[in-house]
């Protein structure tokens, strides 16, 4: 597992940039941490690097918040609001990930990290990779952002 520490909400937003120049279609990042903890902060970098102009914002409400004026489209998925792996097969987020049409990004992913290992999803998506990452608080501004990559 690799590990990057932040000083700063613009360090946070420099990494997702930096990120975002290997980032291709079929790339799911899932991104797991407290609240305020950085992660959309996170893909602010990642939707500046793929050359998203708009504004970027956490999809709490709409569940998904699709991109796709960038080099590469970008789907922003939050499962905050949904409490079950049922209810995020209810809400057919699953068509999001490992999607050969984009990168997606999923808040709060350890709400379905179980699911997605075990599913048709990650055996089916031929080129499918996964980004896993852990944001921890170490500070009023200071992350440590750990991740470990799986798949192609």
């Amino acid at each position: 597992m690799k590990s990057v520490v932040t000083n700063s909400p613009e360090d946070t937003t420099a990494l997702g940039e930096t990120w975002a120049q290997e980032a291709v279609p079929g790339w799911t990042i899932a991104l797991c941490g407290d609240l305020g903890a950085g992660k959309t902060q996170l893909v602010k970098g990642l939707a500046r690097g793929l050359g998203v102009t708009g504004r970027i914002a956490s999809p709490t409400f709409a569940l998904v918040n699709e991109y796709t004026e960038g080099r590469v489209p970008l789907f922003h998925l939050d499962l905050y609001r949904l409490e079950t792996r049922a209810q995020i097969v209810g809400a057919a987020l699953d068509e999001y990930f490992f999607t050969p049409r984009g990168v997606t990004v999923v808040e709060w992913a350890d709400r379905w990290w179980d699911e997605v290992l075990n599913s048709k999803f990650n055996v089916e998506r031929p080129g499918g990779r996964l980004r896993w990452v852990r944001f921890t608080s170490e500070g009023e501004k200071r992350r440590r952002i750990e991740h470990e990559d799986f798949g192609a």
